[in-house]
């Protein structure tokens, strides 16, 4: 028995080596550490297997030791006494090292086991490339993430590419590489990337995560790139994904009421036809210029990217053929203070040409084949980043580290094409669904775009002190982000945009609220104008921590994180400010049984999300806003324009929104940025030798939810109670940012003559619920580390989210506006709001592991289970209730009629609104995938590895969303024929191919 015991702490050792993730060590975000006990009074020293690089200290008084900001590779920990152990450092992570005593030498051979570490509270794992190219992994950091369990795939509605981690949006997770934050500030729902074959680890946090990180209420994302060692390596890699062994995916078809009111089907998105051919290809080399010393590696990845889309009026095709790459540098100036220089270049440059469709002798568009070509042009994306890294080890106790990055990033414009001087024009008369007509460049540059770069810059630094004191590990820093955001303004083809349309059954005669003669022609005039500027963000944030070995057993986190959040508007003029939002972090980690066989934690934590600078560029921005419906009298122009001929009496009430910002009058004067507080508490423990499991609970409360308000009425209401009868509610801003649920203290011109006064006023005026988001989550996981020729993870989370607002996004309406949402534009859209959430998925299973048949050939398999999310009735808002104090319209009816079909309010059959809660109408299908790999490393051609996946094995293609949409048209009682209609399905299957090789 106590040899057993023996053996499962060696296995547990060898574990915590590998995976130990904050320990007392306090591992920073682009390195780990190296941790242990060892004879009071001897020296230990650390050497790397490959570049030689070490470093020697003395063991404190205590017997143990702490040896920080080391970079991640295969060390050689010895003392003085003849002791030694080789361990793997990861990032983020502590290895641990027992020299006291040491009866015999361990050595850690790469097995992997994600759950138990007896000296972390964090809930994270760390992937490293070599386990990553053995399973089989589309290659981004996101396939990587959702290995990780409770992370599901988010942005279906969005046709994004991001996760969801515990009932977060997609919008508010972070991503870092080699130590950088990289997460896009402009909408956070996108951030820099690095060629796949240049990252060497990935870590993964779902929780708990120290007062180091912040920013963020979801999970983190931080990657290290890969260095040069002693060794010089070279080598390439190749990976085609041919289209020919791609299967046809699904077609979306809608239906649609013609004249007579009669409902006929239509092909809304056509995927059968679409083709993606795709190679990409890499050079990668590295090696040390000066041996021991200074190392260098760089990873070219080449590509070749044809796309065919159609869709049901037009078409594109496109290339990409851009090259992206990695340089790095590393220089070990002596053996206590070091240099990192990372460069990464991301552009992507697209030729892209755009079609419209064919149509046959019935009128359908023609499928398949490109039509008409309406434009041929170039455009690129992505940028640069740069990092440069210092880390001193000042003495055997004190590290300081510091870094210095810029990051540049350009997102696609498209330049001026032909047509542009014509107006927008559509044409959504009986029969015709929406058919873009006229001269414009029609359908794909609707907006025509001022020719200014539109891109983000951003500045970053951070300085970090690592200091061990006895017991205790304390860690304390700053850094300071200055993000800049130069959005160019708009104005549709032409500089309007008309829509024709006629009074007929489908609409009930109904157009813009008014009931016409049937067959009365009508036409909507669209002025829309926003202007160009820069929008600035300063965030800056200073935490300290305390990791504090309590005991031999247990180990005590102690940490507070304070965030400043500066948001400028395009003149530079502060409109939001919050200085030292305090978050302060708890937890313990007991190693039950004194030898890593057994462990109970728990977290107690609270964390902030900046306001990004999509919410400066839409609260503050010059913007001007014109509708109104006319009768056609006399048909429209024969020129090729299409436009009205001349304009007829206005039809209903004209929506007149310009905002011409003050930032006093944008945002509540006591906004706080929205926070969430987190409970975690898990317990881990060895079953046998090779097999562990785990056990986690984890609760979530998000707090103090910000968004903005567009209601207009519950000022005038107050105004008029205290007495202000001269204020015009249209002398305020168009929306507002605030916190729901909370008194608003804004500034307003109560007297209509330019002077503005802060004023608050009750959230009784205005009825909004408080912002709500609940996680609830259970995780039961189990994982095998390697033997017998295979390994295994599996994992099972029983969750629900439950609330009233999803968060920075809203999937139902597919809105990426993160901070401006429409969910609290006005409390009738809040009603009936509360139920279960977009991210919400009961169910989630996964398991994903390899097998070795022989020595050359290895399969493996990466298969998730998961719930569907739930489904809700969407309808145009409820206006008839939104009175002034005096029973009479006032301003919000007008305006909240020209939003879509996006509240709870429903038409029924009688055609009465009726107002439905959220989740009311079932769930999506359960989506089940599997890939799996095939892989061959000959042994008679060392260093060469090929390898064949399939993605989505059994090719499903269920229903991803849905059209939630019930309402057929503003002011109509019909009901949509589309309500609860698949609108996309899962990728079909595809296959790719790839080759490694190295020497």
């Amino acid at each position: 028995m106590k040899d057993k015991m023996f053996r499962r702490s060696l296995v547990a050792a060898s574990v915590t080596a590998l995976l130990a993730l904050s320990s007392p060590a306090s591992a920073n975000s682009a390195a780990g550490s190296i941790y242990g006990k060892a004879t009071t009074g001897t020296e230990i020293t650390y050497k790397n297997t490959k570049t030689g690089v070490s470093r020697t200290i003395t063991v404190n008084d205590t017997g143990r030791f702490n040896m920080n900001s080391i970079a991640p590779g295969t060390y050689v920990v010895s003392d003085n006494l003849g002791n030694k152990q080789e361990v793997t450092v990861v990032i983020g992570t502590g290895a641990f090292v027992s020299l006291a005593d040491a009866p015999e030498r361990l050595s850690v051979v790469g097995s992997r086991i994600t759950s138990i570490d007896t000296s972390s509270v964090e809930s994270s794992a760390v992937f490293t490339s070599e386990e990553i190219a053995k399973l089989p992994m589309a290659r981004n950091s996101v396939a990587v993430a959702l290995l990780a369990p409770g992370a599901i795939q988010g942005g279906d509605a969005f046709d994004r590419n991001l996760p969801s981690f515990g009932g977060s949006s997609i919008a508010e997770n972070g991503y870092y590489i080699d130590g950088m934050d990289v997460t896009n500030l402009r909408t956070m729902l996108s951030f820099a990337s690095v060629p796949q074959d240049a990252i060497a680890q990935t870590q993964v946090k779902t929780g708990g995560y120290s007062a180091e990180y912040g920013r963020s209420l979801g999970g983190v994302i931080n990657v290290v790139t890969k260095s040069g060692n002693n060794d010089w390596e070279f080598g390439g890699s190749a990976y085609y994904t041919p289209d020919a062994l791609r299967a046809s995916g699904k077609d979306v078809r809608l239906l649609d009421i013609d004249a007579n009111g009669d409902v006929y089907d239509t092909l809304d998105t056509s995927n059968q036809y679409d083709s993606l051919d795709e190679i990409a290809y890499n050079v990668f080399g590295g090696g040390a210029i000066i041996e021991d010393s200074l190392f260098f590696f760089a990873n070219i990845e080449g590509k070749n990217k044809q796309r065919d889309n159609y869709s049901k009026d037009s078409s594109y095709e496109y290339s990409n053929t851009t090259p992206n790459y990695l340089a790095k540098l590393d220089w070990f100036i002596t053996d206590n203070h070091s240099l990192r220089f990372t460069h990464i270049n991301n552009v992507e440059e697209y030729d892209r040409t755009n079609y419209f469709n064919d149509f046959d002798d019935d009128g359908n568009p023609i499928v398949g084949k490109h039509g008409e070509q309406t434009g041929k042009f170039t455009y690129e994306e992505g940028g640069t980043v740069n990092i440069l890294a210092y880390t001193g080890h000042l003495t055997d106790n004190i590290t300081f580290n510091a870094m210095f990055g810029k990051l540049e990033n350009t997102y696609l414009k498209v330049p001026n094409l032909p047509g542009d001087e014509c107006p927008a024009v559509y044409d959504t008369t009986p029969g015709q669904n929406w058919v873009p007509i006229g001269c414009w460049n029609k359908p794909g540059q609707f907006y025509i775009t001022d020719q200014v770069e539109d891109k983000d810059e951003r500045e970053s630094m951070k300085f970090d002190v690592d200091w061990v004191l006895g017991d205790h590990s304390l860690r304390f820093g700053y850094d300071s982000q200055q993000y800049d955001s130069t959005s160019p303004g708009t104005n549709p083809s032409g500089g309007v945009y008309y829509r024709y349309a006629t009074a007929y059954a489908g609409n009930n005669n109904t157009i813009n609220g008014v009931v016409l003669p049937e067959g009365t022609e009508a036409v909507r005039v669209r002025l829309h104008e926003t202007q160009t500027a820069t929008f600035g963000v300063e965030n800056t944030a200073w935490y300290i921590e305390d990791n504090w070995q309590l005991n031999d057993d247990m180990l005590v986190y102690l940490g507070v994180r304070s965030e400043s959040f500066n948001n400028m508007d395009g003149n530079g003029k502060t409109f939001v400010e919050s200085s030292n939002l305090i978050a302060p972090r708890l937890g313990f980690s007991w190693d039950v049984n004194g030898d890593s066989s057994a462990k109970l934690f728990t977290t107690l934590g609270r964390s902030y999300i900046p306001v990004t600078a999509n919410t400066n560029i839409r609260s503050t921005r010059v913007e001007n806003y014109n509708q109104s419906w006319y009768l056609l009298p006399d048909g429209r122009k024969t020129d090729g324009t299409e436009a009205p001929v001349t304009i007829g009496d206005i039809i209903g009430e004209p929506i007149i929104d310009n905002q011409v910002p003050q930032p006093e009058r944008i945002a509540d004067k006591n906004l706080t940025p929205m926070y969430q507080d987190e409970f975690i508490i898990g317990y881990q423990q060895f079953l046998t030798d090779d097999w562990s499991a785990g056990a986690k609970f984890t609760a979530k409360a998000l707090q103090n939810g910000m968004d903005d308000f567009c209601g207009h009425d519950g000022f005038t209401n107050w105004a008029a109670d205290n007495g202000y009868d001269n204020f015009d509610p249209n002398s305020m801003a168009g929306c507002m940012l605030i916190n729901p649920g909370e008194d608003i203290t804004i500034a307003m011109d109560l007297e209509n003559d330019g002077n503005l006064t802060s004023v608050t006023t009750p959230n009784s005026y205005h009825g909004l619920p408080e912002y709500k988001r609940d996680y609830y989550g259970l995780e039961l996981t189990a994982d095998k580390a390697m033997s017998n020729g295979w390994k295994a993870s599996f994992s099972y989370v029983l969750s629900r989210t439950y609330g009233n607002a999803e968060g920075y996004v809203n999937s139902s309406l597919a809105q990426e506006d993160p901070g401006a949402t429409q969910d609290f534009d006005h409390q009738n859209f809040m009603h009936g709001s509360e139920g279960y959430l977009p991210t919400d998925r009961t169910h989630q299973f996964k398991a994903f592991g390899l097998y070795e048949i022989t020595e050359e050939l290895l399969v493996s398999a990466n298969i998730s289970l998961v719930s569907g999310i739930p489904m809700s009735c969407q309808g145009f808002v409820k206006t008839d209730d939104m009175l002034t104090g005096d029973g009479t319209t006032g301003y919000d009816a007008p305006n909240f009629s020209r939003y879509g079909a996006s509240s709870f309010y429903c038409m029924n059959d009688d055609g009465q609104q009726e107002l439905s809660e959220r989740g009311d109408e079932g769930r999506t299908p359960w989506l089940f995938n599997a890939d799996l790999g095939l892989s061959y490393s000959p042994m008679w051609a060392e260093g060469l590895n090929l390898k064949a996946t399939v993605f989505n094995v059994f090719n499903n293609q269920e229903a991803t969303t849905f059209d939630q949409v019930n309402d057929y048209e503003q002011g109509s009682t019909a009901i949509s024929p589309n309500y609860l209609k698949a609108s996309s399905y899962q990728s079909p299957r595809y296959v790719q191919i790839s080759a490694h090789y190295s020497f």
